[in-house]
């Protein structure tokens, strides 16, 4: 059977606006103020069976920060954001059947539970996630970029359009525009973030699926700049220095044997970032290790066994400013393409076992490329975070007077982050910063 060559790919990207400046003035430890960042988020209408899939495509996510944190040897921050990978799949998935369906789905934390639980799911998040907090700018885009010498299967186009917001657009993949279209797609959906995606086109690519979220919002309190000042942070390699923000807040905070966490709130506090810094002889590895074993980032009922929660404190932070960027075509081993498949998705990127027949009208499919880019920057006023993942396919034919514990957490030796909303408990992005 003649094989032609098909190119799936997703855009998934955020741009979080984390500012984060408090009323309080920090001055030679002096401080005339506590801020109050503890907020009680509206929540997102999941079923039963929906929560259940949030869980678990949390394990996944905790996965596979587990996966590149052992694959990466380079000791250089990263950032990712897994839940790309989820809506990039989940697509595929729509097309998949028998063993590659199963194993997409039991890998993605989907449990078996059939394309039309999948495809509800995430559109549930595509409609749900940018109504939690009208104060926080959420977009969430999709797009098929369709070789015009190629249908899709009716079926397939309907679903995309229905669940993913996904319409189909024929291009000339010869045309030397075709490349600035694509791309500029990308650009314009990650306001700027990441202005390409796409190196070139293979004329003998059948599609380009595109999915992009845009996510920018406020610290619910901005860090006064005037309280940033050079400071040592501790590396693998020893000492540098870093800014680094400062201020006090009444925050949600977390102490265990391996690390002590914090919840910092953006704007009313709906969406949060959680930053987990290592205890004294412990390191960001065991962190890692420790979570994804969980499941869960701990403290928020995932995770009976380990007991943690999150309790309010009055917690004297310092927090870097920071910009990193990511590509996984950098951590070797077939980057993307071999970290799902240790991860458990084999079968859909074998040229002779994949079973993706319902994508494409005379074509049998299976991914044969996947990569992701992504980058975030973290300063007094805010912050901006994008991500980019491609798969590319193969195919043949208010709080009263109370005294609150105190707590001091200064980010001054690498820790592990991530970026989630609260109320259904779904991660967008997780990382780690090294100082390198």
């Amino acid at each position: 059977m003649k094989k032609n060559l098909f190119l799936l790919s997703a855009v998934v990207l955020s741009g979080v606006m984390l500012s984060c400046a408090s009323s309080e003035d920090i001055d030679n430890g002096e401080t005339k103020e506590v801020v109050n960042m503890l907020s009680d988020p509206e929540p997102i209408q999941l079923t039963q069976e929906q929560k259940l899939f949030a869980k678990d495509n949390n394990g996944f996510t905790l996965n596979f920060l587990k996966t590149v944190n052992s694959m990466d040897k380079s000791g250089k921050s990263f950032i990712y954001s897994p839940l790309s990978i989820t809506y990039v799949l989940g697509m595929v998935n729509d097309a998949a059947t028998g063993q590659t369906e199963q194993e997409l789905e039991q890998t993605l934390g989907f449990h078996q539970g059939g394309i039309q639980a999948v495809n509800d799911y995430c559109k549930k998040l595509i409609d749900g996630l940018p109504k939690v907090d009208n104060t926080v700018t959420l977009n969430i885009a999709n797009a098929i970029f369709l070789n015009k010498e190629y249908t899709l299967k009716k079926q397939f186009q309907k679903d995309m359009e229905n669940y993913y917001d996904a319409k189909a657009e024929a291009l000339d993949f010869k045309a030397s525009g075709t490349l600035k279209h694509i791309n500029g797609w990308c650009n314009d959906k990650t306001n700027g973030m990441i202005p390409s995606i796409l190196d070139d086109i293979n004329p003998n690519m059948v599609s380009y699926l595109l999915n992009a979220i845009y996510f920018k919002a406020d610290w619910a309190s901005k860090f006064d700049q005037k309280n940033t000042k050079e400071e040592k942070f501790t590396t693998d390699k020893g000492q540098t220095k870093l800014p680094l923000m400062h201020q006090n807040v009444l925050i949600s905070y977390l102490r265990n044997d391996t690390y002590s966490a914090i919840e910092m709130p953006y704007s009313n506090g709906y969406w949060n970032m959680t930053v987990m810094l290592p205890e004294e002889g412990k390191t960001t590895d065991d962190i890692i290790n420790r979570i994804s074993q969980c499941g869960s980032l701990e403290g928020h009922g995932f995770c009976g066994t380990m007991g943690d929660t999150y309790k309010a404190y009055e917690v004297d932070l310092k927090l870097p400013r920071f910009e990193t960027s990511s590509d996984t075509d950098e951590l070797g081993n077939d980057g993307l393409v071999g970290l799902m498949r240790s991860m458990g998705i084999k079968q859909a990127f074998d040229s002779d076992f994949a079973e993706i027949p319902n994508m494409c009208e005379n074509s049998y499919l299976f991914i044969s490329m996947m990569r992701q880019k992504a980058k975030i920057k973290v300063n007094e006023e805010g912050s901006e975070a994008a991500a980019v993942t491609v798969a590319g396919m193969y195919s043949y034919t208010s709080v009263g007077p109370v005294e609150y514990p105190k707590a001091t957490f200064h980010a001054n030796r690498p820790f592990v982050y991530a970026i989630s909303e609260a109320s259904s408990g779904v991660i967008l992005f997780v990382g780690k910063f090294t100082g390198v």
